[in-house]
């Protein structure tokens, strides 16, 4: 269970929202440019540190601030995919989904049985020696996810995961991203901007507007009248 609580001030409004993901469920959060999701994922991932509040990752403390509480970036077993794929161009496919494995310094035998059994779960067999800059969108994105799944997180975060990919990478992406949800049984927060990557791919919506949480629920629910929906 992912339990969030932050507020921090940014420039042109104070981020103050408040949400909890249970294993098994994708919470996606919708809101214009600017309105602070991507901000949130930060926060959560501890690439920023909000001014107060607390985030807890199955009951484990991971930022309070009041505390002085401040879990290490790479402590907090955390699978982050971002909106540019952020592969690294110059490594093989095989040596992407492996990296942060040989980061943690896992057993050669592991990593290889690990990488090998992922490559074949996103789809990515004969790609192994290929370079990443030689891939299409929709493969970046799977060789993205695969990596941020490989180290067994306990949260999946995806910010615009499906924005540059055709209509037929998103699906498979996101036939792929609920398979490993499901299968790990881990809270997952997937931002975007887009309506109908809600309806297809949520459990459960926030809208954000300004930092702050403008209604949640149903994706089915979602009010067309919302000031997120009337921007998108």
């Amino acid at each position: 269970m992912l339990e969030v609580s932050i507020s921090k001030q940014l420039r042109d409004f104070t981020l103050d929202i408040a949400f909890a993901v249970p294993p098994g469920e994708i919470l996606v959060l919708m809101g214009t440019n600017g309105s602070g999701k991507s901000t949130t994922l930060n926060i959560i991932a501890g690439l920023l540190v909000p001014d107060s509040g607390c985030i807890r990752l199955d009951g484990t403390t991971l930022c309070e601030p009041a505390q002085g509480t401040h879990v290490a970036i790479e402590d907090r077993q955390i699978g982050y995919v971002f909106q540019n794929s952020a592969v690294f161009p110059h490594l093989s496919v095989r040596d992407n989904v492996a990296y942060g494995l040989r980061a943690r310094n896992l057993p050669r035998p592991e990593i290889a049985e690990r990488v090998g059994r992922l490559m074949t779960t996103m789809q990515l067999d004969g790609l192994a020696d290929v370079k990443a800059a030689n891939l299409s969108g929709g493969q970046k994105q799977r060789v993205a996810l695969a990596r941020a799944i490989a180290i067994r997180p306990t949260l999946l975060m995806m910010d615009e995961p499906y924005t540059s990919l055709d209509a037929q990478s998103t699906t498979a992406v996101r036939e792929l991203t609920r398979k490993v949800v499901t299968g790990m049984q881990i809270p997952c927060i997937i931002v975007t901007h887009r309506v109908v990557d809600c309806h297809e791919i949520g459990d459960r919506a926030v809208l954000i507007s300004s930092g702050k949480k403008e209604w949640e629920g149903s994706p089915r629910d979602i009010p067309g009248d919302s000031t997120v929906c009337r921007c998108l």
